[in-house]
């Protein structure tokens, strides 16, 4: 039975705040040791990991069992949306982040470093010769000569794989409304199966940058720009193919009914969220 509608559930003292900061605490400690060429920073970020991993497993382990009990009302419900909302949105200005470093780069640092008509003595002066042109390792060509990743093979591959899986997952949460398991189960299956299949085949994809195409993080502005959307944006596709394969072993279990299963929507909202993303990158960083 609910909580009464009247009455804002209000959780016990908890622990997992704590861990999680320990968890982050060793995290940046271990990737800043590690990105300065000191071997313990690898595996003080492995600890940090493994410590966060804890924490996430723990504390979704308590709100599930506490939504199962019945302690949440239609208040709490409302407040789950808003976090997941925000959240997202924080995910968004992340992004944003990247992309307007992309466009920068793109639209006025490269062009004036390139002499265009307004800063022609800019290029005369310190980078004489150099054509603003794109993709670009920079006028003094960090990491060497590369070839840049087009838009077909795999990248359009992935692509087609994340469209589908928006599909896949949009059918799936009509099958929860319609408490129709066995297709929830099926099409929500399909859709952390493609999760996967798309990190898969984005590591087949680096792998190919750095073996054949020589390029790196260190190829100048493009490798770094390249690396690192593309980079953040497979740990997002990661952490929620993860997350939709939680909700069907959950739906497996029979956790969720037609009218409560907000944890299958939080985990659709995000799924399709990097789908848009994706999208976005495809467009920018592949074609454009």
């Amino acid at each position: 039975m609910e909580h009464a509608d009247n009455r804002y559930y209000v959780p016990h003292d908890s622990h997992w705040p704590i861990v999680g900061a320990a968890g982050l605490l060793a995290l940046m400690v271990g990737v800043s040791v590690w990105l300065n060429g000191n071997a313990p920073g690898f595996w003080i970020m492995l600890t940090g990991v493994a410590i966060l991993v804890f924490m996430i497993a723990g504390w979704f382990n308590d709100v599930i069992g506490e939504s199962l009990d019945g302690k949440y009302n239609a208040q709490v419900d409302m407040s789950f949306r808003m976090g997941m909302f925000w959240f997202i949105f924080s995910e968004v200005m992340f992004f944003a982040a990247f992309f307007g470093a992309l466009f920068y780069a793109r639209s006025m640092a490269v062009p004036w470093l390139g002499g265009d008509s307004n800063n022609f003595f800019t290029n005369l002066m310190l980078w004489g010769g150099y054509e603003s042109t794109w993709p670009t390792n920079g006028p003094a060509k960090v990491g060497g000569d590369y070839e840049y990743m087009g838009p077909f093979g795999l990248p359009l591959i992935n692509t087609a794989i994340l469209l589908t899986s928006s599909v896949t997952v949009t059918i799936a949460h009509h099958a929860i409304q319609e408490d129709k398991r066995g297709q929830l189960l099926f099409f929500l299956g399909i859709t952390f199966l493609l999760g996967f299949i798309f990190v898969f085949l984005q590591a087949e994809e680096y792998i190919h940058a750095y073996r054949d195409l020589n390029l790196k993080m260190t190829s100048g502005i493009y490798g770094s720009t390249f690396f690192m959307l593309t980079g953040f944006h497979g740990m997002h596709v990661t952490i929620g193919a993860i997350m939709l394969l939680v909700i069907w072993l959950r739906a497996l279990r029979g956790h969720f009914t037609p009218r409560s299963h907000f944890a299958f929507e939080a985990a659709a909202w995000y799924w399709h969220f990097v789908d848009v993303v994706w999208v976005a990158l495809y467009v920018f960083v592949y074609w454009m």
